[in-house]
């Protein structure tokens, strides 16, 4: 298990440091059209999946033999349905006006996408199958076989373009497809396809709902950077790309820390105060870590684009620009995440999707004003305004819905804590100017601050090492 934690850490910070090679080698216009491209698929790859995979994993866990009975409809119908998302793609793309080698390009990129969520589908048998280990080095394999195909490029002085780095893209993720196919099929047989028209009602009908709030999510996610490059440039929508990748690599802490809390949410949804006991101390394993990192960008944002070796002056302050209003959504979500968790996992999804609509509209209108006139800083600006507008829709559905105590003062303590490590941080930078030093001074007192505000307490250590 450790090696695989091991893997783990290695191969995702490192993507992000292998797409910011890309980026620098290949430019900001280019890299800036391949991300609206890669949103615009993953925006319709909803086509492709309709929530199969997460109702499979599912399934699996929970009745072994839905692998046999189930899968000659399922796999034939993920099959169509795939088909179906790469001509939706295509056809979309055209209609917003690509065309030529971008319409091919879109293509590639679809088939991209396609392949690694067909390999995520798939994965859903070794996760129901409670085969971990082996889901979690497939799960890096795509990123770990790209890595080395783009450093491998790039270490032989080999000039890499755009279309190269996707058809490099696309190689691994077939090759992992692939992979994954042949050991499914080893570990549990070969699958015969004999699709049933009654199998494949009931699959829909279960995980329709699921394909409705991955929409949401994805377009949520996603629009900004197809809009930017569609209203203003690419070159616009490559600097948001590389402001976004680091939101991108940070919020994955929140996206491994959550699920936890959603399971035992989940758990809780008969006992109202063990619930409360977990959302009081979630907000603070939630919220501690990220509000460092966000400190760190605030002040030295311009540290994380030391790879953008061929940017201008102007273009990287206003990556820097870009990336501190990013982060400012990273520390909204970093308060109020934990309770979009509570919510979905106790059964009240629908108003969930419901205000996740509400943002979407508002982005797409905010986006549709200011994009044009402030390009990537617009982008930025509106998501941190949507984020404020989604969190306190949580806030009000866990005090009116889900009927529970909203920690006030816990989260007054942190906003406090966050307030102090600004202070001390502004501080060391006008005396030390240089930024591994403020970082590592600040880590160090922001623990002293914490103990001091009350958010960490000497009797909770000691609890905790008494049961260790």
């Amino acid at each position: 298990m450790s090696f695989v934690v091991l893997l783990n850490l290695l191969v995702k910070p490192g993507w992000v440091v292998v797409e910011n090679m890309v980026q620098n080698r290949v430019g900001h216009a280019s890299y800036g059209l391949f991300a609206a491209l890669l949103n615009l698929a993953l925006i319709t790859a909803v086509v492709a999946d309709l929530g199969l995979a997460q109702h499979t994993t599912k399934r699996i866990a929970i009745t072994p033999d839905y692998l046999t009975e189930y899968f000659p409809t399922v796999l034939p119908l993920k099959a169509v349905l795939s088909g179906l998302f790469l001509v939706a793609t295509v056809a979309t793309g055209a209609l917003l006006g690509y065309q030529g080698y971008t319409l091919t390009l879109l293509a590639l990129i679809a088939s991209v996408v396609l392949l690694t969520q067909f390999t995520g589908f798939l994965r859903g048998a070794l996760q129901g199958y409670q085969r971990f280990n082996t889901d979690a080095v497939l799960s890096v394999l795509d990123k770990g076989l790209a890595m080395l195909l783009v450093l491998g490029a790039l270490g032989v002085g080999a000039a890499l373009t755009l279309s190269g780095y996707v058809l490099i893209r696309l190689a691994a993720a077939l090759f992992t497809f692939v992979v994954l196919y042949a050991l499914l099929a080893r570990l549990y047989g070969r699958v015969r396809y004999r699709p049933r028209l009654a199998h494949a009602r009931l699959v829909l009908r279960e995980s329709l709902p699921l394909a409705f709030i991955a929409l949401l999510y994805g377009l949520n996610e996603r629009v900004d950077g197809l809009m930017l490059e569609r209203l203003v440039s690419a070159k616009e929508a490559g600097y948001y790309a590389g402001a976004y990748r680091w939101v991108d690599a940070v919020m994955m802490y929140l996206w491994t820390i959550l699920p936890l809390f959603f399971a035992k949410f989940a758990h809780a949804i008969a006992r109202r105060d063990e619930q409360r006991t977990l959302l009081w101390f979630g907000q603070r394993i939630v919220t501690v870590p990220l509000l460092l990192i966000c400190a760190f960008v605030l002040f030295r944002g311009e540290v994380l684009f030391w790879q953008f070796t061929r940017s201008t002056p102007a273009e990287l302050l206003r990556m820097t620009w870009c990336v501190k209003l990013l982060f400012l959504n990273v520390l909204v979500h970093a308060f109020f995440a934990i309770y979009s968790t509570l919510l979905t996992s106790t059964g009240h999804e629908r108003p969930v999707s419901w205000l996740v609509a509400g943002s979407i509209v508002l982005n797409i209108g905010l986006n549709l004003l200011l994009l044009p006139r402030y390009g990537a800083l617009a982008a930025a600006a509106d998501t941190l305004l949507c984020a404020v507008f989604v969190s306190g829709g949580y806030v009000w559905l866990v005090a009116r819905r889900a009927r529970l105590a909203v920690p006030w003062a816990t989260l007054a303590r942190l906003l406090l804590a966050f307030g102090l490590l600004c202070a001390v941080w502004w501080g060391l930078r006008w005396w030390l100017h240089t930024w591994w030093l403020e970082a590592g001074l600040a880590g160090v007192m922001y623990v002293g601050i914490l103990f001091l505000t009350g958010n960490v307490r000497v009797a909770e250590l000691r609890q905790l090492l008494q049961r260790k």
